[in-house]
């Protein structure tokens, strides 16, 4: 399938940046300013169902596909948030970038709480400038505005598809040098997941208080765990 790709940049470095459900490529706008001054082209789907890519069947290894298909091999990092990271790692041996990091990632998704999906339909139903900026009051307006555009182009059937995906995708080694960055706490990845990563060759790091989004969350400790590996 073929998606709508943001660029941004001309530096000679290449940094892929993917976004997590419900969310679109804007959800990055600290992320890519940040990399764009450090030298980057920054790469930025839209997966299918959100944004401006089509819409169509939905499972997370069509989604990697479309990753394989759409976006640049051997780009020197890789960042997936949520499904995207889940996306990521199911697409990073065809990729091969330099780096992954993956970012509060979906890889378990039998953790998430019970009604969550039907909480995140209802949210995304109702939301308005008022309603993101209390549920995230950390957030910065262009976050808040990132999130409605994102919420008005995302095709609700995506929601229902997820809650027929695996409860577990838990990837099996490291093809690449990788971090793993939980929230605190994480909506995935619990406890022995994350010792587990760490067995498969996985580095591991949990920002403190910082919810699912971290990248939005706090930006500056988003970045700062970051430190080695853009």
């Amino acid at each position: 399938m073929k998606l709508n790709v943001h660029e941004n940049g001309t530096g000679d470095k290449v940094a892929l940046l993917i976004h997590g459900g419900m969310s679109d490529h804007r959800t990055w706008h600290a992320v890519e300013d940040h990399l764009v001054g450090l030298g980057y082209r920054v790469v930025a789907p839209d997966l299918r169902g959100h944004g401006r890519s089509p819409r169509g069947e939905y499972r997370p290894e069509l989604l990697a596909e479309d990753l394989v298909e759409n976006l640049p091999a051997g780009a020197d990092v890789a960042i997936g948030h949520s499904l995207g990271g889940l996306s990521l790692a199911l697409a990073v041996s065809r990729l091969a970038p330099g780096r992954a990091v993956y970012s509060d990632p979906g890889f378990l998704l039998g953790n998430v709480p019970a009604g969550a999906t039907a909480g995140m339909r209802h949210m995304v139903a109702s939301a308005t400038a008022e309603s993101v900026r209390a549920m995230n009051p950390r957030w910065s307006r262009q976050d808040v505005a990132a999130e409605l555009a994102g919420f008005a182009l995302f095709d609700p059937a995506f929601l229902s598809a997820v809650e027929q995906f695996e409860q577990g995708y838990l990837p099996e080694t490291a093809v690449v040098p990788s971090l793993v960055q939980l929230a605190d706490p994480s909506l995935c990845v619990d406890a022995r997941g994350a010792a587990r990563l760490e067995e498969r060759g996985f580095e591991v790091c949990v920002v403190p208080r910082t919810g699912h989004c971290v990248h939005r969350d706090d930006p500056q400790a988003f970045l700062k765990s970051l430190d080695g590996w853009i």
